[in-house]
C-alpha cells in the first residue's frame, strides 16, 4: 500500500505562483512513476506533469515554461512549483503514483483557485 499526502494549495490572483507537495509513504520502493494530474468542474482528470525515469520533466503544453516538477528522495516527496498562474489552472491537483501497468495510488486531492 502507498498513501500520498498533498499540501499546498490554495486561492492565489492571476500570475502568481504555489507549491504543491506530495508525501508518499508506505511501500514507496514500488513506485516506479509519479506525476500530478488536476480536474476541473466539468472537465475529466488529466495529466499535468509527471517525473520521467531518467529524473526530468514531461509537461502537458498549456504549463511548459510555467510549472517545474521535482522530488527530494529523502523526503519521498514529489513537488510541482507552479508559477505564473492562469484562471484555466483553477482545478483540484492530485498527485499520482504508478506502482504496475494496473495499479496506481492516487492522494486526496488539494484544491488550486486563481482568481482576482
Amino acid at each position: 500500500q502507498i498513501q500520498l499526502v498533498e499540501s499546498g494549495g490554495g486561492l492565489v490572483q492571476p500570475g502568481g505562483s504555489l507549491r504543491l507537495s506530495c508525501a508518499a509513504s508506505g511501500s514507496i520502493f514500488s513506485i516506479y512513476s509519479m506525476g500530478w494530474y488536476r480536474q476541473a468542474p466539468g472537465k475529466p482528470r488529466a495529466l499535468v506533469a509527471r517525473m520521467t525515469s531518467g529524473g526530468s520533466g514531461d509537461y502537458v503544453s498549456s504549463v511548459k515554461g510555467r510549472f517545474t516538477i521535482s522530488r527530494d528522495n529523502a523526503k519521498n516527496t514529489v513537488y510541482l512549483q507552479m508559477n505564473s498562474l492562469k484562471p484555466e489552472d483553477t482545478a483540484v491537483y492530485y498527485c499520482h503514483a504508478q506502482v504496475s501497468a494496473i495499479v496506481e495510488y492516487w492522494g486526496q486531492g488539494t484544491q488550486v483557485t486563481v482568481s482576482s
